[in-house]
């Protein structure tokens, strides 16, 4: 995938490339994606994927860039162990990863379906273990049976996922992590389960981590619990991750987790750090994903939200013909199309913008009464007027 970034059609603050600001990025490094939509992202309340759904979404992420799709828990029900077969075996550009905690059952599972990489998690901060009735030794001994028994039994890589790690305490952390390593761990991830860290603590416990792990590739899952989920995911891309994880949309469980397409828009336009997704297919995705999880996301969202490119405001219409005066980046960047809607807080503007926009000529003597009588129905709606209402109001005037 073509990683080189332009920034022909990004519009945003000088003050971004100054050099204090960028010196910690190693701009050489290209940062990629696993997600994990089919798994920690159907956690979100009352989502439910088919497996039809399921390929759907994985086809699409693959097309769009994605590294690796974590394509579910198969123990967790008939239609997930389905649908994760059918994953495996499509010979998607993506490396399909499995999921599954330390337990030879769930390995097991794995094994039986032929997936060649999976992801094994235990949770390892006091809170977690004494919720589970774990001590540090059971969890130090699950985590390397576990880890000796996949890779025995044909499992290609293994990525060791400390639940909580940053709730943990760091020297049992660091014992956890050598413990992984040493019973044959290819990869780590460093796990803010419940969003409670914030973005410079996530790259300082990056750093450490990388100190203790020397050149394992280091993965950063992070949580949302306080909208900082992109944030942290760019602090722990400057502390040294070279992978992060997510989800379309954000979702999962609680506030959800980091969004991939929102990460790499700014890794991409604000830190010039290449970032291996395709983001003119982001709202494809989105849409789908949507569509299978029964919700919709707000219209103001980054990236992917329906109306970022869409402007009521008169006083903003009346620049929408240079997009960077109003705009931070070209809506070419995520193919989303730029539109002047009608309503209460329309203006002069907006009503020739529009007209142009349908093809309609209209007398500058009444656009003014056309404008009122726009803002008088929208109120009375509350809500935008359709451009069949905009031309039947035309047509009293006309």
């Amino acid at each position: 995938m073509n990683t080189t970034i332009s920034t022909n059609k990004v519009w945003t603050s000088r003050i971004n490339d100054r050099a204090e600001i960028l010196s910690e990025f190693d701009h050489r490094k290209i940062i990629r994606f696993y997600d994990t939509t089919l798994r920690d992202g159907e956690q979100s309340a009352g989502v439910c994927f088919t497996p039809d759904e399921k390929y759907e979404i994985a086809c699409l992420l693959s097309d769009m860039g994605v590294s690796r799709i974590e394509c579910g828990f198969p123990r967790v029900s008939d239609a997930d162990n389905v649908a994760a077969k059918r994953i495996i075996d499509a010979g998607l550009n993506a490396q399909i990863w499995g999921f599954s905690r330390c337990v030879r059952g769930d390995i097991d599972a794995h094994i039986e379906l032929g997936t060649e990489n999976i992801l094994v998690e235990i949770s390892t901060s006091e809170l977690k273990m004494k919720a589970y009735g774990f001590t540090r030794e059971k969890v130090k001994d699950y985590v390397a049976t576990s880890i000796e028994y996949a890779k025995s039994n044909g499992i290609n890589k293994v990525n060791f996922f400390a639940v909580d790690a940053t709730r943990s305490n760091l020297a049992f952390l660091e014992e956890v992590y050598s413990t992984a390593i040493a019973a044959g761990a290819d990869e780590i991830t460093v796990v803010d389960t419940i969003g409670a860290c914030s973005p410079e603590a996530v790259e300082w416990l990056i750093r450490a981590v990388k100190s203790w792990v020397g050149g394992v590739p280091l993965h950063w899952h992070g949580h949302n619990d306080f909208g900082l989920a992109t944030a942290s995911a760019i602090a722990a891309v400057r502390g040294g991750a070279e992978w992060i994880q997510g989800t379309v949309n954000g979702m999962g469980e609680r506030a959800g987790n980091a969004d991939i397409a929102e990460v790499a828009l700014a890794l991409k336009y604000l830190y010039h750090v290449p970032a291996t997704l395709d983001l003119t297919k982001a709202r494809t995705v989105s849409k789908a994903v949507q569509k299978a999880g029964g919700y919709t996301v707000d219209g103001w969202k980054p990236v992917v939200g329906e109306y970022l490119f869409t402007r009521e405001s008169g006083a903003v219409a009346a620049q929408f013909q240079m997009p960077e005066a109003i705009e931070p980046y070209s809506a070419d960047l995520v193919s989303a199309k730029r539109r002047i809607v009608l309503g209460k807080k329309s203006g002069l503007a907006s009503i020739d913008l529009k007209s142009k926009d349908l093809g309609i000529e209209i007398p500058t003597d009444v656009r003014a009464a056309i404008l009122a009588e726009v803002k008088e129905l929208s109120v009375k709606k509350s809500g935008l007027v359709s451009d069949e209402e905009f031309k039947a109001i035309v047509s009293r005037h006309v």
